[in-house]
């Protein structure tokens, strides 16, 4: 738990990704499946979802600068959102450090999709990571 008994950013990220993923299945943007809920997620989830919408073109297109030969619709779901999610997070000037986005993305991609998914996500996160410095 995080100091003030919330979320942790850890829990926040996972929140994001599922709130990701249900915009994804259902065709909606982030922020209207964000909108529809009954409970509002944890500050940091709300903030993520807005950094994606922000940034989620961008974000897009070093994920598939970073994939040569593999583009973003022929990745896993959410392989795809958890690159996404990470490419936007790097992006935003106010995000923690390049290391802590990387390993996240990582831990959530091992979690969530399949057993060489963490791999794969830290191959295409650490050459976005180098694009950006």
């Amino acid at each position: 738990m995080s100091a003030d008994g919330g979320a942790t950013r850890h829990q926040s990220r996972e929140r994001a990704l599922s709130l990701l993923y249900e915009a994804q299945m259902k065709g909606e943007t982030p922020r209207r499946v964000v909108d529809a809920l009954v409970v509002a997620p944890d500050e940091y989830c709300a903030h993520l979802i807005d950094v994606v919408e922000a940034h989620t073109e961008r974000a897009d297109e070093l994920v598939a600068q970073a994939t040569i030969g593999w583009s973003p619709e022929r990745m896993a779901v959410l392989d795809r959102l958890v690159l996404r999610l990470a490419a936007a997070e790097l992006l935003d000037p106010d995000g923690p450090p390049a290391a802590v986005v990387l390993d996240e993305a990582v831990e959530l991609a091992k979690t969530y999709s399949t057993e060489e998914s963490g791999g794969f996500v830290n191959g295409v996160l650490s050459t976005v990571a180098r694009r950006l410095r």
